[in-house]
């Protein structure tokens, strides 16, 4: 490995104003269950307030972080203690929200942790009125997400939520002191989450999961052969061609990355 040489700050300088902010992101809300909307619909929550303002008031958030559970190995090779991955394990995100005047978000958060107790069907006035759950994907939505961008907008990170509900709605102090914006926080669970764009379209051009457009992926075919292509345009779609072939504008292009279908023309 070559010593250290010096460097002007010329050299470096690029990497140091290009680093992304923490002040640009957005929130979004989808994918809740008919039982739920219904429920928050009569609570004065609406469906564009769901899908629009409320990320909007999303004051704080986190991007999401993972771990693996570990198991030690031990007799694999005499002397040598190994550790495997046998789970992978999510924490939990707590968002915080201005509350509006009409006090939609703390409904919005309320009710919701309201409605995944409230599978008993009783009036909570009634006296020995008992809690009851609801089945999870009643309460659960898979359609959540997270995009951090930066004020240019050129390059972004999208994290989508799968199974994700509030289990804790924080407690807010309020006092006769100077007047501040209320705020409400709540504490999110999730089964797991996807990295990148999960939309159809991203699948389709090949680019969700944060793959690059026209980086070559490795895909193996139905017969456990490994197959190198690249996303290539074709009219208003976009298809697969080898990539020892990505070069030539005449190399025929195909449906899906086994080279099986090929599109006519091409």
């Amino acid at each position: 490995m070559p010593a250290p040489t010096p460097k002007r700050i010329s050299d470096f300088k690029p990497v140091f104003t290009n680093l992304a902010q923490t002040s640009h992101y957005q929130v979004v809300f989808g994918g809740l269950s008919g039982l739920l909307r219904s429920h928050l619909a009569r609570r004065g929550v609406d469906l564009k307030f769901i899908g629009e303002t409320v990320g909007l008031l999303c004051s704080s958030a986190s991007l999401p972080g993972s771990s693996l559970g570990t198991a030690d190995i031990v007799g694999n090779y005499m002397g040598v203690a190994e550790k495997m991955a046998h789970t992978r394990l999510f924490t939990q995100i707590e968002l915080e929200f201005y509350v509006d005047k009409e006090y939609k978000t703390l409904k919005f958060l309320e009710h919701w942790i309201e409605f995944i107790a409230s599978g008993s069907g009783e009036s909570p006035l009634r006296e020995g009125y008992y809690y009851r759950m609801r089945y999870p994907d009643e309460y659960k939505t898979n359609y959540t997400k997270i995009i951090k961008f930066d004020r240019d907008y050129d390059n972004s990170v999208e994290y989508s939520f799968i199974g994700m509900f509030p289990i804790a709605l924080n407690s807010i102090p309020v006092n006769y002191g100077t007047s501040e914006v209320l705020k409400a926080s709540a504490t999110f669970n999730f089964d797991r989450y996807v990295a990148g764009r999960v939309d159809s379209f991203s699948y389709y051009n090949g680019s969700s999961n944060n793959v690059e457009f026209g980086f070559p992926n490795i895909n193996l075919n139905s017969q456990g052969q490994a197959s190198s292509f690249v996303p290539a345009k074709h009219g208003s779609g976009v298809g697969y061609r080898r990539i020892e072939e990505a070069s030539n504008p005449n190399a025929p292009i195909y449906y899906d990355s086994e080279f099986t279908r090929r599109v006519p023309g091409t």
